[in-house]
């Protein structure tokens, strides 16, 4: 993966995909009879003269905490359409899905196999930023579709925290 690829939280900047992958391990390590979700999920905000897309990794130990990082990505134009802006959001959150499912998804699943029978558990999500209510609700079987396409279970609001509130508190 390119090095500008590159992942940060409110703890450490500069992180590379790698860096986040061994985080992602480290807090699975802490606890591996637990059950885990790790959701990806994108936001976007247009500003004037760009459109600024933030990307979330989260891992959420149910009940026990979470880790999440954030990636930016800037376009140098406004998007003033809602199907592009969305689509676009999806396209990142797949990409960033589809890395963690090339091998990386496996290593996470390894530490948590031997623990099986005593709850560990890892379920994959994509969370989108579109609802039932408003204007994104035209939008669903579309973007959902692209995620379900990929074998990842997609969630849309309110079960899409890491997209509409996650990745949104940075968007501004």
């Amino acid at each position: 993966m390119a090095d500008s690829f590159l992942f940060y939280n409110l703890s450490e900047a500069q992180m590379t995909f790698q860096d986040v992958m061994e985080r992602l391990k480290r807090f699975v390590n802490q606890d591996p009879r637990s059950a885990y979700v790790l959701s990806v999920g994108t936001d976007s905000q247009v500003y004037r003269e760009f459109t600024k897309f933030i990307t979330a990794i989260h891992l959420h130990r149910t009940g026990k905490g979470a880790w999440g990082c954030l990636k930016n990505h800037d376009l140098a134009r406004p998007i003033h359409s809602l199907r592009e802006k969305i689509s676009l959001e999806t396209a990142f959150s797949q990409e960033m899905a589809a890395h963690i499912l090339d091998g990386r998804f496996m290593e996470l699943t390894d530490l948590l196999l031997p623990f099986a029978d005593e709850g560990a558990d890892l379920t994959f999500e994509v969370h989108l930023d579109i609802g039932r209510k408003g204007l994104t609700k035209e939008l669903i079987q579309e973007m959902t579709g692209r995620i379900t396409s990929m074998g990842i279970e997609a969630k849309i609001k309110p079960d899409s925290c890491t997209a509409f509130s996650y990745a949104n508190r940075y968007t501004k």
